[in-house]
């Protein structure tokens, strides 16, 4: 499996693993409705870079990285990963992720902040954790899941 920066073709395999996901509404706070254009400013315009976790042409993980904040905050960066349905398992966001922290040295980024980690997303808090992630807070309630209802949410956070 290789790891390389995103292109704008490279978008109508992305679109179909964001849809499924974001669809499903479990663990992003995207609109599930959410139109192919508007997941094209997310995914691909918005973010400082964009990759792909790419075997044989074909996309099964992608990953943005963007700063986190703006100014005096603009040192600590966020990421957002998305894995095929077909490809969980695999070790895919183990090794996005890995990359991602890689990228965000390359880049000056300090540090690196999940924002939002839904807590019923039990395996990737897991993940986080076992790549040396903080939990720095708790948010009560923060994630309408379609399925529990109000859940809390993480903010996880790594000093890179």
């Amino acid at each position: 499996m290789k790891i390389r920066e995103a292109v704008k073709e490279d978008f109508e395999q992305i679109w179909i693993i964001f849809q499924h996901i974001v669809s499903a509404g479990e663990t992003y706070a995207y609109p599930v409705e959410t139109s192919k254009e508007e997941a094209f400013q997310i995914w691909m315009e918005q973010p400082h870079k964009t990759f792909v976790c790419v075997e044989q042409q074909h996309i099964f993980g992608t990953y943005y990285l963007k700063p986190n904040n703006i100014g005096q905050g603009s040192h600590v960066c966020n990421c957002g990963y998305m894995v095929s349905p077909d490809a969980r398992r695999k070790g895919l966001a183990t090794l996005m992720c890995e990359h991602s922290q890689k990228v965000a040295k390359e880049l000056d980024y300090k540090a690196m902040q999940f924002n939002l980690v839904v807590v019923s997303n039990e395996q990737a808090i897991r993940l986080w954790t076992r790549l040396e992630f903080e939990t720095v807070g708790r948010i009560t309630k923060a994630f309408l899941h379609p399925k529990l209802g109000y859940v809390d949410a993480l903010l996880m956070y790594k000093w890179l």
